[in-house]
């Protein structure tokens, strides 16, 4: 069994062990949780292939499977239904337990602007950058949609992203490179700010940033069509 494999079972395994949790209900929102891991994983697999054809970034053979789809490992694959349900049950664990815990809109639009003149402060000045600009665009653009939208997953999600990074920087870390001799996905240097929190390129905190958002804000779509409760 691969390295990359490993990783992802343990990141999962307690979240959909705990999903029957009978406070948390996690199983509850399996129908809208998984269209949103498929639309969400869709776009982020486009952008994947993209980047692995370009030589953006890529894989290491020596740590995943050697089955192969559209230049992408099997287990790349899986992370974009492993690291969304790990991260959203996170999520729904803090609403569950702490139904309390969440920003004001005034304290929400703050942290939103900031972070969004900040991340397009350094794209306009590293324009060049392909991964950096892709992955901070989509921020934005998540962002944006929760704002102008009026959803206010922001306002809890704040919050419950400090909770996730925790997981996801130990996986993260070691894919890396941290902790092995070479890492799992490497990078052009070139194409990143070479900002990096241990092994860790500082885009990658965008990206999970980005890619949990946006199954949130189509969880929180999907219930507000079906059910009119959104999040």
């Amino acid at each position: 069994m691969s390295l990359y494999l490993i990783l992802e079972i343990l990141a999962i395994s307690i979240p959909l062990i705990l999903s029957f949790d009978k406070k948390v209900r996690f199983y509850g929102l399996w129908k809208y949780l998984f269209p949103s891991i498929i639309i969400t994983g869709v776009l982020f697999i486009s952008i994947d292939i993209i980047f692995t054809k370009l030589g953006i970034w890529g894989f290491n053979p020596a740590y995943h499977s050697k089955i192969i789809i559209l230049n992408l490992p099997l287990e790349e694959w899986l992370f974009f239904i492993v690291i969304p349900y790990a991260s959203l049950f996170i999520h729904f664990v803090l609403i569950a337990y702490k139904p309390d815990l969440f920003l004001s809109d005034k304290v929400t639009r703050i942290l939103s602007g900031t972070l969004t003149v900040i991340l397009v402060s350094v794209m306009a000045f590293n324009p060049e950058k392909t991964y950096t600009l892709v992955y901070f665009s989509v921020t934005v653009i998540v962002i944006l949609i929760d704002l102008l939208s009026n959803a206010q997953v922001l306002n809890r999600f704040f919050i419950s992203f400090l909770f996730i990074l925790v997981p996801f920087f130990i996986v993260n870390v070691i894919l890396t490179g941290t902790f092995i001799n070479e890492e799992v996905v490497w990078y052009d240097g070139s194409e990143i700010l070479g900002i990096r929190l241990l092994t860790i390129p500082v885009e990658d905190i965008s990206y999970a940033f980005s890619l949990i958002l946006l199954n949130l804000l189509l969880v929180s779509m999907f219930r507000s069509i079906i059910k009119g409760k959104p999040d």
